[in-house]
């Protein structure tokens, strides 16, 4: 059976922390903040991953009232999934994502992005698939506040 889910995670642009989108740092002046490296894109791929297989969302599996994961690469939350998978007998088919930010450019760092994320859940760079688009200068994003992605996984499942 084949099964899909749609991630969608969004942090606010602030200074003194690091730029890191798929994995990769990206040179900014602001970067995202949360509990863990806030990596909105790999956040909306995990969501996506975890609805596909039923498994409910990252706040459930890695919440951010657990210190392990304060300041922790969002990779690790990956990998964690990909063990997920693995133990349902279920395999991860692709990722489509689309990264909505006014600043940094995303695409000149899309191929680095796609080999770390394919790398942590044990897929082909092919399968993973990411864009970018702005906010055409509306609301926060468009004021450069903050970074949001969306993610779709396709699973095949016992």
């Amino acid at each position: 059976m084949q099964c899909c889910g749609i991630g969608y995670d969004v942090h606010r642009l602030v200074t003194g922390r690091k730029c890191i989108l798929g994995g990769v740092e990206i040179p900014h002046p602001k970067g995202l903040e949360g509990h863990s490296d806030a990596d909105v894109l790999i956040h909306a791929i995990a969501d996506a991953i975890l609805g596909a297989i039923g498994e409910g969302d990252i706040g459930k599996h890695f919440p951010n009232s657990d210190p392990r994961w304060k300041d922790a690469p969002s990779r690790v939350f990956l990998s964690e999934i990909r063990h997920m998978l693995e133990g349902k007998g279920a395999r991860l088919l692709n990722i489509d994502a689309t990264v909505i930010a006014e600043a940094p450019k995303v695409l000149p760092h899309a191929p680095a992005m796609r080999s770390h994320i394919a790398g942590a859940l044990g897929l082909d760079p092919r399968h993973v698939n990411l864009k970018a688009t702005t906010n055409e200068g509306m609301g926060f994003i468009g004021r450069a506040e903050g970074i949001a992605a969306f993610a779709v996984a396709s699973v095949e499942a016992p």
